[in-house]
């Protein structure tokens, strides 16, 4: 059960200065606004929380694991992926560059230099020799849970409504108030928890590289946990899920963007800022936007204190929690299929005693809603995947015409480099990731009745969906081009060798968007529907679980509870409606795949990914032997690599491509 005492008031003394300086290594004065009893203050709040959420997640790590098993176990979903997996994980392209930014205290424009690293982390400097001497930068930040904005305009009204109390009083604010000088080029970038970021690109070509490279930095950092086939990643998400569903909060959200400990940290502060305000505010500083930013200010150390007391707290926990999933594994394998026959057999006299009040709240609310959402879904997922193919289309013809044309070998080496790297290349992949931004509106208005608030999370999901599908279908083109293609094939044959290889390569990326499309809006329609469903019904059938008690406790295993099986019930019921919607609108004679099918996330990780210790590793084209010669000699030897993450230390190789130049007349 939750800690009575969790709503204990968070007592925080604000120190109103105006702007937040540069002095810390996030950007911040050296003093912080926060003295030691307040801090120790956060981390007895976050060891409440922690006390609350560890055994919740324990028992989430025990049913991932008997879903992991018993679905090795159980029989294979006979419609499996056609494309190979890419080997490469996520990440985004380090960008770097002279950009100007708001800081110091009166805070002014001042060059600094720009670094996003591959991991999502953003680090500036004062000069560019600074970042080439290894110092340590003026302030970074994890890009986690920021938004990005390129409107000056938009930006000011946020920081005019995060004070509201002091909305026109700008007459007492100093001459020189904060962003009153017109910005041509800005990049704002806000938290609801931190301090805000503003910064000034030199021109528009550079603020449009910037806002793609921070927008993917956001993204990457934001999907970590969602991208991780891990049965602690999932059963983490799962025990944050329940952890707020026992406080009331049965809406989502995107309240789980970013690793396990930013997680925690973004629902302690939620939790806490209605109370942080009212305590704080009043006591603030200056006036106006001066005021605003130094609530933000008082924010960034807020979340500092909560940030460090979680990531103690999870590490505290991580030996148990191996030795517990050890464990587990031991326990439950050999007692699987009892387990599961007793899951079934509480689950049918469950879903008998629930059938009327679910039934009724899903004919009177559910059913009149769930044509359109799904619709949406799909039309969203199908625009996004045909720009997709649309692109790898474009990306393999474009090889086969480089190959007819009689290439030098630099030429085709650069032109098989930029092919393996379409996935990750930011300005390419945005013509997809726009596509979900145009449905995000009319979603919302969709799915916000049902308080579902987590529109980020959906379109970083899609985004991220696209993502994996395109180095997909290219790992896998590759793949096959070096098994077609030999040295005895001049250009021309080559060339049509790979064009086969196209068609197959269309015909294996149709078949995994067909099943990406299903998963994707099972997955996503569970989301929008299942918390306000348990919240329906939570008066009337919850209290029939206590009779189930007896039957799950006498097993005697974590793996099995009645609220799991009372939410695996209700879950069920409402993957039939979707299914029924899918088949209406695909035209299909079977959408059906696995429960754990549909919550599969597209990406292939390991913990030391799920913890963003990730690597930029690019694809490196090297010649082995010279140019083009009209002697006849091959025209080129291209190797390919796909580097996986540091902490495994492998690299595997792709194969060689090697032919002859057609005769010349």
């Amino acid at each position: 059960e939750i800690d009575k005492h969790q709503g204990t008031r968070v007592v925080v003394a604000g120190r109103g200065r105006g702007a937040p300086g540069d002095g810390s290594r996030m950007g911040g004065r050296p003093s912080s606004p926060l003295d030691k009893q307040q801090r120790q203050h956060l981390r007895d709040q976050m060891d409440t929380l922690l006390r609350n959420f560890l055994p919740c997640y324990r028992g989430q790590l025990a049913a991932s694991v008997l879903r992991q098993i018993s679905r090795e176990l159980g029989p294979q979903e006979p419609a499996g992926s056609q494309l190979l997996r890419s080997k490469k994980l996520p990440r985004v392209r380090e960008h770097q560059g002279p950009l100007t930014q708001l800081r110091g205290h009166p805070p002014r424009w001042q060059p600094i230099f720009g670094v996003l690293r591959g991991d999502g982390r953003l680090e500036w400097f004062s000069h560019k020799e600074e970042y080439e001497n290894g110092n340590r930068p003026l302030g970074s930040t994890a890009l986690t849970g920021y938004t990005l904005l390129t409107s000056q305009r938009e930006y000011l009204y946020l920081l005019d409504a995060l004070c509201p109390a002091s909305l026109g009083d700008h007459t007492q604010e100093e001459p020189d108030s904060l962003l009153e000088v017109p910005v041509r080029f800005p990049l704002f970038l806000q938290h609801p928890f931190r301090r805000h970021l503003c910064f000034s690109a030199a021109t528009r070509e550079a603020q449009h590289a910037w806002r793609l490279a921070l927008q993917g930095g956001i993204r990457l950092r934001g999907t970590v946990l969602q991208r991780s086939q891990a049965p602690a990643a999932r059963a983490f998400l799962d025990a944050v899920r329940l952890y707020r569903q026992h406080q009331g909060h049965f809406g989502d959200d995107d309240v789980t963007l970013g690793s396990d400990a930013e997680v925690l940290t973004a629902v302690l502060m939620r939790e806490q800022l209605s109370a942080l305000r009212a305590q704080t505010l009043p006591g603030l500083q200056g006036a106006g936007r001066a005021r605003a930013w130094a609530w933000t200010e008082l924010l960034e150390a807020v979340h500092a204190a909560v940030l460090a007391g979680a990531s103690a707290g999870l590490c505290a926990f991580q030996p148990e929690k191996d030795e517990l999933l050890a464990s587990l594994e031991k326990t439950i394998r050999p007692d699987v299929d009892q387990l599961l026959r007793l899951r079934a057999r509480v689950a049918g006299r469950m879903r008998t005693d629930i059938k009327g009040p679910l039934e009724t709240c899903l004919r009177q609310h559910v059913d009149l809603q769930l044509p359109r959402v799904a619709q949406t879904l799909l039309d969203t997922v199908e625009a996004l995947l045909k720009v997709v193919r649309t692109l790898l289309a474009q990306g393999m013809d474009r090889l086969s015409g480089h190959l007819r044309q009689s290439p030098s070998g630099t030429r085709l080496r650069r032109e098989v480099y930029s092919f393996g790297e379409m996935p990750w290349d930011l300005a390419l992949m945005q013509t997809c990731y726009r596509e979900t931004e145009r449905s995000r509106g009319r979603l919302g208005q969709l799915a916000a009745p049902f308080g579902f608030l987590g529109m980020q999370s959906l379109v970083f999901a899609a985004q991220d969906l696209a993502q994996q599908l395109m180095a997909d279908a290219v790992a896998t083109f590759l793949q096959l081009a070096d098994q077609c293609l030999t040295t005895t094939l001049n250009c021309d044959q080559a060339a049509q060798r790979l064009e086969r290889v196209r068609g197959r390569v269309l015909k294996k990326f149709e078949s995994d968007s067909g099943l990406a499309q299903r998963r994707f809006i099972r997955s996503w329609g569970l989301c929008i529907f299942l918390p306000f469903v348990l919240s329906q019904l939570e008066p009337s059938c919850r209290k029939e679980l206590p009779e189930f008690e007896g039957d799950v406790l006498a097993m005697g295993s974590q793996a099995l509870t009645t609220e799991g099986i009372y939410e695996d019930v209700i879950r069920g019921c409402l993957l039939q409606r979707i299914d029924r919607e899918l088949k209406k609108a695909l035209g299909a004679n079977d959408v059906s795949c696995t429960l754990d099918g549909c919550l599969e996330v597209p990406w292939e990780q390991d913990e030391a990914a799920a913890n963003l210790n990730l690597v930029s590793s690019f694809p490196a084209g090297r010649a082995l032997l010279p140019e083009w010669a009209p002697q006849g000699f091959p025209v080129f030897l291209v190797q390919l690599t796909e580097g996986r993450s540091h902490s495994m230390e492998t690299v595997s190789s792709h194969s060689v491509w090697s032919f002859q130049p057609p005769l010349r007349q």
